[in-house]
Formats: C-alpha cells, structure tokens, sequence
C-alpha cells in the first residue's frame, strides 16, 4: 500500500512519550493511520502504532514502540480510523429489510410499515437489534444514534454487543400507544434512566417521531423538558420537499421553522435532525441561529432518499452555516443495510451530482463527515470520531490488500470509493476488540438469526387492519 503522502502536526498524531504505568492494554502496530489535522482535514500517519490504556488513545506514533502490551495486534496492510458513526437510524427494523420496495412514502408508511409495526414485541425488538449490532460490527461502525420503541430492550442489546449508541425512545402526538404527555414522560424516563449505562457508552436523548407527527404543543413540553434535564433531541424534519411544501400550505412555515417557533431550536437545546432533504433557502437563517444558541446537527442517509426519489440533503449549504453534517443509513427497512461506508461514497457522489461541481464533496471531505462531523452531530466530538490522545479508543481496521483495493494511489478516494465494508477486519470500542479477523466476538448471529425467523409470520402480517400512525403530512 502506497497512501499518498501527508504528514499530520504533533498535536493531531499524538506523539509523544509513552506512559511509565507498565504494559498498555492494547497495542497496534504497523497500520497507516488516519488522523485529523490542525486545520479541519485529515492525514495519515504511515507505519503508525496505536497505544491504548484503559479504554482511552494514550498515543499515535510514526514507527515502531517499544512499548509492551497485553494485547498486541499487527495491522500491516492496513488502514486504523476512527470507528464510523451512524448517526440516525432504527436498528430494529432490520428484521423488515425488503418487505417494501418501489412505492412512494406514504404508501410505504400506511400499507406496510406502520401497520408491521402495530405488531412489534419486545422480543422482536431485541433480535433485531442484535442483527442491527452484529451487522454494524462488521461494518466497522463503532457507535449509533437509534430512534425507536421498546428502547430499554435496545439499550440491553447495546450493553452486550460493546457497541456506543445515543439512543432515543420514540413518541408521537397522536394515535398508537406512545401518544402526547404518556410518550413524552415515556422518553424522558428512558433517557435519564439509561445516560451514561453500559459503562458510559450509552447516551440518550428526547425522540419525538416529526413535527407532522407531534403537534406544537408536545415540542413545546419536549423542548422545555430538554432544557430542563440537559438533555438533547433526536427527531425527524423536513424529511421531504414534499413535507415542507405541504408544512407551508398548511401552517404557513416549514419544519425548522415549526422547530425554531416551539423552542427545538436556538434555545440552548442540542438537536439531531434526520435528513433534511427539505430544508429550503429560507430554513438556513434558523439553523444558523440555532447553532449559534446551542447545537444542531443533521444526519444524512443517501441511499433511502434515491428510492424515495426525495431528492437529497443540502451539505454544502449546512456546512457553509457551520451546521454539522453526519452519515448515516436510516433504518434497514428503507435503506436495505446499515452499511456507512455505502452512505459515504453516496454522499460524495451525490453531492458533486447535485451541485454540478466534481471537486465537491471530495474523499477527503467524505472521510471527514464520517469521522470527526459524525462524532460531533451525536454529541460526542470530544471524545471519539479521531485518532488522537485523550480519546476513546473507538478504532477500526480496514484491509486493503485485496484486488479492489490495489494499487493505491490516494488512499482518501480508496476508502471512500473503493473499500467496502467487508473490508473491516477488526472493530474495537473503548480499547475492547469486537471483532477481530472478522470473527464476532460478543454476539451469536446463527441462533438470533434463526429465532427471528421463526418470529417473522406473525410480526409481518397484516390483516388486523392496525397502524400505529397515520403518514400525512
């Protein structure tokens, strides 16, 4: 492998001297490694070691250490980067991969998921979760931002899997059973019960579904009980031109700006929006001030957007307003895999489409949003999305050896167009390898596989005539 040169500062490699309190938990060696540097890019470190003590980066050094370690792993041919993030996405609905395909939204909504859904046990919600991790795993994402029901059952299946994830419990205004005040005390509970659980890995935040969803009225309460807590909120908005158009028409403002009016936005609250594709010229101006009051962040899942002819999310507007713009794939019923590397070359590809400008989004762009944009869009810029002292050891491994992978002239535009995500060999979350030579080491795929199976006839039908919210927006 043969990367194209770049040489990162001190600061962003990390080096230094090693640690004088005896064997380090976990040393790689021999990785080109990715880092960020002083200027919002990123480098790669060549021949790089990676130390590791108790769960946390101690030191990223070009060249050979000499430090000892209890666990040792030797990733010549390899690339180490930050785990991936997703940062918006149902993990549970795994188990409704392909169950509608080539319909517009409110027909896949109405006639197949929502009705599904009505169905939904805690139990089915669990082995979909574990497939949703396992598969992740092996993706090389090393932490998610979930937005689902039955989230005690996610955030169990979390702690086993060793994975990271920003989890939300689910509510809507109306219809079904987490409606209004009940889903909104719902949500609270889970967020303050389970913050900081799975030996920190897990954070939470307020989920109600979508302003066309949850009335003026629950955001309002939401937003006052997010100031209240200090906790932030992960929803959906102007998922669609289509929803903006319709949110003009009716209320005379677009989503975001119904998010601004109802406190969401620009009063100290941190706020993940999933998707954005309708954000329109008019929305900037909120989302700059919010951003400028407290945080906002988008998540950005391409592919479900492609087949719901939705068009896609306006990035470069967003980063232009210093709004951060994170990856993700949705839920697996829509997006049809929880893979971001597939979501990051689409975004890339998408993007220089849209904008008719081949020199934007560039890998190097790309890798970023993956990384450190990602990170910083679930709330946690500070401690993972970079390899670099002081943070998580959230760290993946991707083999480049293979035939599509070779010969390597920039390795930025290998990762992002050429790699895949069968090309992770080893995951590792807070310095605990969970996976390593793409052996799971923390989950039983062949009996959660099988389980859910035999779960599947009556999780998917339909002749009760039930769903659980009505799409109209």
């Amino acid at each position: 492998m043969t990367p194209s040169p770049a040489t990162p500062s001190p600061a962003s490699s990390g080096q230094g001297p090693a640690s004088a309190q005896g064997p380090a938990d976990l040393l790689i060696t021999g990785c080109t490694a990715l880092v960020h540097d002083d200027h919002e890019g990123i480098a790669f470190v060549e021949d790089a070691s990676i130390i590791v003590r108790g769960g946390v980066i101690e030191a990223v050094t070009g060249g050979a250490s000499a430090v000892d370690a209890v666990e040792r792993i030797d990733a010549r041919g390899q690339v180490a980067m930050p785990g991936l993030i997703n940062c918006h996405t149902h993990s549970p609905m795994v188990a409704l991969r392909g169950i509608a395909e080539d319909l517009p939204a409110e027909e896949w909504f109405n006639d197949f998921i929502w009705p599904i859904e009505s169905n939904l046990t805690d139990r089915d919600v669990e082995l979909g979760a574990r497939l949703a991790c396992a598969e992740m795993i092996r993706g090389g994402v090393t932490c998610f931002a979930d937005h689902y029901f039955s989230m005690d059952t996610v955030a169990a299946v979390v702690a086993e899997s060793g994975l990271r994830a920003h989890l939300g419990e689910a509510y809507f205004s109306s219809q079904g059973t987490e409606r209004g005040p009940e889903g909104r005390e719902k949500s609270l509970e889970f967020a303050l019960r389970h913050l900081g659980s799975a030996d920190g890995r897990i954070t939470t935040a307020l989920a109600p579904h979508a302003p066309y969803t949850v009335d003026d009225a629950d955001l309002a309460a939401t937003a006052e009980l997010a100031r209240a807590h200090g906790l932030p909120v992960h929803l959906h908005a102007s998922e669609s031109r289509d929803q903006t158009d319709n949110s003009l028409a009716r209320h005379g403002r677009t989503p975001i700006e119904i998010l601004e009016r109802t406190g969401i936005l620009g009063t100290g609250t941190s706020v993940l929006i999933a998707h954005g594709t309708g954000i329109i010229e008019r929305d900037l101006p909120v989302l700059e001030r919010a951003a400028a009051a407290g945080s906002v962040a988008v998540a950005t899942a391409p592919r479900g957007y492609l087949k719901f002819a939705w068009g896609t999310t306006p990035v470069r507007a967003l980063r232009e307003i210093g709004v951060p713009v994170g990856l993700a794939t949705d839920g697996a019923a829509s997006n049809n895999s929880l893979d971001v590397w597939e979501s990051m070359a689409l975004t890339s590809l998408v993007q220089k489409s849209t904008e008719g400008d081949p020199r934007w989004l560039t890998s190097r762009q790309a890798l970023h949003h993956a990384t450190l944009q990602s990170a910083r869009a679930v709330g946690l810029g500070e401690r993972v999305g970079s390899l670099a002292p002081g943070r998580r050891a959230d760290i993946i491994l991707v083999d480049l050896t293979g035939p599509h992978t070779q010969p390597v002239h920039d390795l930025a535009a290998t990762l992002v167009h050429s790699a895949r995500a069968g090309d992770v060999r080893t995951t590792i979350v807070d310095g605990r390898v969970l996976m390593r030579d793409r052996e799971l080491l923390t989950l039983d795929l062949p009996s959660n596989v099988r389980e859910l199976g035999e779960r599947l006839p009556a999780l998917i039908d339909r002749s009760h005539g039930k769903r659980i919210q009505e799409y109209d927006t």
